[in-house]
């Protein structure tokens, strides 16, 4: 069977490092903070070249602590993406604030700048846009309408200009991302001061020193195992996203370009996941698992037809690119040491589904 995504093959080679850090960890009896956390918050700032980084439970938290330490909450909205997981809407409304959604361009699957300025009021505080699949969101254009930037970057660590604009910038170390954790995990990088405290502070109970308590904040911090993980796996990520990238570029040399529609290629881009657009979806997708080969479809009932977001008051043909990427996107296998033999078993069964649809 060839997965969506391979992590044992990543982490594999780096297991002796894992348990020597591991062990570390162990030794010290500092699981909560401590110095693996903070040299991890180092670490990472210094790879994003930001001033502060944060380490949270997870990718949601990240978003929800941000928007917090904004002061964004009801009343007010934010604009993002409705093709991306549900995590980013729901976020905005765990703050009491309210999803205006825009469609996305139809060759990045970005958000589209042109819809994001038809739909600003005096109520939008801020724009979240989704670094999709890895490609990096078109920031300069969003910066420039003049609202503050939370970018949504779970799918784009160590993508080219992510965190380079954003108040803050939010990270998922779900262990299928680019860079991943063994569990859950989440990090909030910062460019501003007083945004940054409120975010240490509302991670742990909206405290600092865990006798006063200035705001009404929750428990989100990453654990020291998790940071030890992440600390043996930091130095490895632009290796991986070379090999993500040089496996996008081996997918259009075997010619899967001439059957389905391939991502556009662009400096940056770390294919977190590698999607294909094809109307074929269905045949392709079976064909695929009859041979052993994973593959997905992403947001196919996008954020403003989802059932909890029905209150918004969107329908269908609200976004039309929106739509059209739901129905024929299709992701096949990317990780970051993927090898030939299986991109030709994927081309190989992709042409083959192809060509008996047009027999």
């Amino acid at each position: 069977m060839i997965p969506l995504v391979d992590v044992k093959a990543q982490y594999e080679p780096l297991i002796p490092a894992l348990k020597e850090r591991f062990a570390e960890v162990l030794e010290s009896g500092r699981f909560i903070f401590g110095p693996e956390v903070e040299a991890f918050e180092r670490e990472s700032a210094a790879y994003l070249d930001v001033p502060y980084a944060i380490g949270v439970a997870n990718g949601t938290d990240a978003l929800v602590l941000s928007l917090e330490a904004m002061g964004i909450g009801p009343g007010d909205e934010v604009i993002c993406p409705s093709f991306t997981f549900y995590a980013t809407a729901e976020a905005i409304a765990r703050v009491g604030a309210t999803p205006v959604f825009a469609d996305i361009d139809p060759v990045t699957l970005n958000l589209d700048p042109e819809d994001v300025a038809a739909r600003i009021t005096p109520r939008t505080k801020a724009i979240m846009p989704v670094h999709l699949l890895g490609r990096p969101a078109p920031l300069v254009a969003l910066e420039s309408l003049g609202l503050p930037l939370i970018e949504d970057a779970a799918q784009a660590f160590g993508a080219e200009g992510v965190a380079s604009t954003g108040v803050c910038s939010t990270f998922s170390f779900f262990p299928t991302k680019n860079l991943f954790a063994l569990g859950d995990g989440g990090l909030v990088a910062c460019r501003d001061d007083a945004v940054a405290e409120r975010v240490r502070m509302l991670r742990f109970h909206g405290s600092r020193d865990k006798q006063t308590f200035e705001l009404v904040g929750t428990n989100s911090r990453l654990d020291a195992i998790q940071a030890a993980a992440l600390r043996v796996f930091l130095p490895e990520l632009e290796g991986w996203n070379r090999g993500r990238r040089e496996g996008a570029a081996r997918y259009a040399e075997l010619g899967l370009g001439d059957v389905v529609g391939l991502p556009l290629d662009e400096p940056g881009h770390v294919y977190h996941i590698y999607v294909v657009r094809t109307p074929d979806r269905a045949r392709i997708a079976a064909a695929l698992k009859e041979a052993g080969i994973a593959s997905a479809s992403y947001y196919v009932t996008p954020l403003h037809l989802q059932p909890a977001m029905r209150y918004l008051g969107y329908g269908p043909g609200s976004f039309p690119e929106t739509e059209r990427a739901a129905a024929d996107n299709l992701a096949l296998p990317m990780w970051g040491c993927i090898g030939a033999d299986v991109q030709e078993r994927v081309v190989s069964t992709v042409r083959a589904a192809v060509a008996m649809a047009a027999a």
